[in-house]
C-alpha cells in the first residue's frame, strides 16, 4: 500500500506485530510517511502525548497555496469529534471551499502517535478492522497514458482514524516538520535552494521561507519522475511560484524569483539559459 494508507491498522493487528510489541511493554508508536522527509522522532511530542492521556494524537500544520488539496482537518456535528476530509472525498461543487486556507486552515501532515493498548480496543470491537471511510480515486490504468482503461482506486487512509477515538487530538507543528515528496513538483521543489539539510539530516525549508514551500507547477508530461531528470533545479530559495509547461531545461545558475512561469508551445526542447528570471511569463 501507499505511505498514508489505512490497512496499517489490520496489518499491525494480523500480522501480530501489535501483540508482539504490547507483549514487549511498547505503550506508545509514532508512525510517519515515508514520504515525508520532515517527520522524526521528535521526544518532546512523545512527552506530551503521553502526559495527554490520548489514545490518538495526530500532528497538523498551517496550510498554505501549496498545500490546497491536502486533507483537512473538520469536526462532526453529531458527536463533536475530530475528522479527516480528503480531496477524493469533496464533491465537486464544495471543491473551492475545501481549497480555502483560511477556513480550513490545518491539515494532516500524517504523522500520527498511537497508544497501542486502545488501538488493540478498537480493533478488537470491529472484528480486527478501524470503520474508516472509503475513499474513491479515479486513475488509469497506465499512469503515463491519460486516455488508457480508467479504474477506480478504493482506499482508507491512515489518519481517518482521529474519528474511531474517544479523546483523539490534533496538534499544530512548525513546518519543518513537514517536507513532502507526494509528486513530482514536491520533488523538484525539494532539490532546489528553497530546502536545506542539517547537519543531523533533517531536511526543512530554509529560514528566509518563513515556512512557505514554493508552489510549483508542473504540466502533466513531467507527471513521472523519469520526466524530471533533466529538468535541472533552479534556485527557489526566492521563488513564490514556478509553472513549466513543455519541454524544457534549466542551466545551471537560473535564479527565480516571485511568480514565473515557462513554456516552450512549440514541442521542442528548449534551455532557460543561465541568469535571473523574476516575476513575469517566459516564452521560448
Amino acid at each position: 500500500c501507499p505511505p498514508g494508507h489505512g490497512d496499517l491498522y489490520p496489518a499491525l493487528i494480523g500480522s501480530g506485530w501489535l501483540d508482539r510489541l504490547l507483549a514487549d511493554g511498547v505503550k506508545y508508536a509514532f508512525v510517519s510517511n515515508s514520504d515525508n522527509l520532515g517527520a522524526v522522532l521528535e521526544p518532546g511530542l512523545l512527552k506530551h502525548f503521553a502526559e495527554s492521556g490520548a489514545p490518538f494524537l495526530m500532528e497538523v500544520t498551517r496550510r498554505t497555496p501549496a498545500d490546497r488539496k491536502g486533507g483537512h482537518l473538520a469536526v462532526r456535528s453529531d458527536n463533536g469529534r475530530l475528522l479527516l476530509r480528503e480531496v477524493a472525498q469533496c464533491p465537486d461543487a464544495d471543491l473551492d471551499a475545501f481549497q480555502d486556507i483560511d477556513t480550513h486552515q490545518y491539515f494532516n501532515t500524517n504523522s500520527i502517535w498511537l497508544r497501542l493498548d486502545l488501538l488493540k480496543e478498537e480493533l478488537a470491537k470491529g472484528g480486527g478492522v478501524l470503520p474508516l471511510p472509503m475513499i474513491k480515486n479515479r486513475k488509469t490504468i497506465d499512469p503515463r497514458d491519460k486516455n488508457s482503461t480508467p479504474v477506480i482506486q478504493l482506499e482508507v487512509a491512515m489518519g481517518a482514524a482521529i474519528e474511531c477515538f474517544e479523546g483523539a487530538q490534533a496538534i499544530e507543528v512548525p513546518r519543518s516538520r513537514f517536507a513532502p515528496v507526494k509528486s513530482t513538483a514536491d520533488l523538484f521543489a525539494l532539490r532546489s535552494t528553497a530546502y536545506s539539510i542539517s547537519d543531523d539530516g533533517r531536511v526543512a525549508l530554509v529560514p528566509s521561507r518563513d515556512g512557505q514551500p514554493p508552489v510549483v507547477k508542473l504540466d502533466d508530461s513531467y507527471k513521472l519522475v523519469d520526466a524530471i531528470e533533466h529538468l535541472g533545479t533552479p534556485c527557489l530559495a526566492n521563488c513564490e511560484e514556478v509553472s513549466i509547461l513543455g519541454p524544457l531545461s534549466f542551466e545551471d545558475g537560473v535564479v527565480l524569483t516571485g511568480k514565473v512561469a515557462f513554456s516552450a508551445p512549440s514541442g521542442s526542447s528548449k534551455v532557460v539559459r543561465s541568469g535571473t528570471y523574476a516575476d513575469g511569463e517566459f516564452t521560448l
